[in-house]
């Protein structure tokens, strides 16, 4: 059997009291997620939350800690995610730039105007990584231990 979990990164990026999402399109519909994507060939973990975040929302961020990492099967086809939840600090945003093809635009967002529109999360994760930030779970970046 060929089976293996897809890692994922996830940056949660807290300014003023509002959380930086992105609108992406997924299946036909916009759908609130935080900036993340997949690990790269030769790239630290903590390479790719930066560079996730920079290019799905145009900015500069500082990562400050490891919300938790998180093990989640997709019902919509089975694939198995292991998602490893950053917490970063904006440095610098970039509107000049363009974002990633997928993406139609960044949002700014108390946890209870997420809450209001949890029917458009991409997927449960992102509530309960913003839930556990919210909870005081943030773990030094030591806890990951990138050879790269």
């Amino acid at each position: 059997m060929n089976w293996h979990a897809h890692v994922t990164v996830a940056t949660i990026v807290e300014h003023d009291g509002r959380f930086l999402f992105v609108e992406e399109l997924k299946g036909g519909r916009l759908v609130l997620n935080q900036p993340a994507g997949h690990l790269e060939p030769r790239e630290s973990l903590q390479q790719a939350a930066i560079r996730e975040t920079l290019e799905e929302t145009a900015c500069d961020v500082e990562l400050t800690g490891v919300t938790g990492i998180y093990l989640y099967t997709a019902p919509s086809n089975g694939v198995t995610y292991q998602r490893i939840c950053f917490v970063a600090k904006l440095l610098k945003h970039h509107p000049e730039r363009a974002l990633d093809s997928d993406i139609s635009g960044i949002r700014w967002l108390t946890p209870e105007e997420l809450k209001g529109e949890s029917h458009r999360l991409r997927s449960e994760l992102v509530l309960h990584c913003l839930d556990d930030y919210l909870a005081g779970e943030c773990y030094p970046l030591s806890l990951v231990h990138d050879p790269i």
